[in-house]
């Protein structure tokens, strides 16, 4: 679905652009897609002189689910040694949280297509565990602990 973005992507900015055809929910639950996109990220890391890139100058993208993964992936190669450092992610609109979906952005745009509130309450699950049986308690935000809630009040508030 996103060939032809890349391909403009890399003849505009004059790049290599790694596409990675990760295994998708509700098929394949997390961490599937996760674990291929950081086994790719880590080879081509490890053979960026195979493919002519200068290993200072690699960046990851994703979008939505893949924004997720991006940043992921960034987050679990942060420390590594044996590896080139990413010089940065793009994430956009990244699924991040799943935690609260009735937080103020949640409520603003819970109408504005593409990704309805519910819809992102559905892929949030389909992605977790491969059903949305408990939509109902997402939407509701009692699928969350008490004690977890507050643990992550300081950056899951609408304050």
């Amino acid at each position: 679905t996103h060939e032809r973005i890349c391909r403009y992507i890399a003849k505009e900015s004059g790049s290599v652009v790694v596409s990675v055809g990760y295994r998708l929910a509700p098929e394949h639950k997390y961490p599937a897609a996760y674990e291929d996109c950081l086994s790719a990220t880590q080879h081509f890391l490890h053979h960026t002189e195979h493919y002519g890139v200068d290993p200072a100058r690699v960046i990851v993208c994703g979008d939505s689910a893949g924004g997720n993964l991006v940043f992921a992936v960034s987050q679990t190669l942060a420390g590594r040694s044996d590896l080139p450092k990413l010089r940065a992610q793009v994430l956009i609109y990244p699924g991040l949280q799943a935690l609260d979906f009735n937080l103020p952005s949640y409520q603003q745009n819970q109408g504005v297509p593409l990704l309805f509130r519910e819809h992102a309450a559905f892929f949030a699950l389909l992605y977790l565990n491969g059903h949305a049986m408990h939509m109902k308690e997402v939407l509701e935000g009692s699928h969350i602990p008490p004690d977890m809630r507050l643990k992550y009040s300081k950056w899951l508030s609408p304050d």
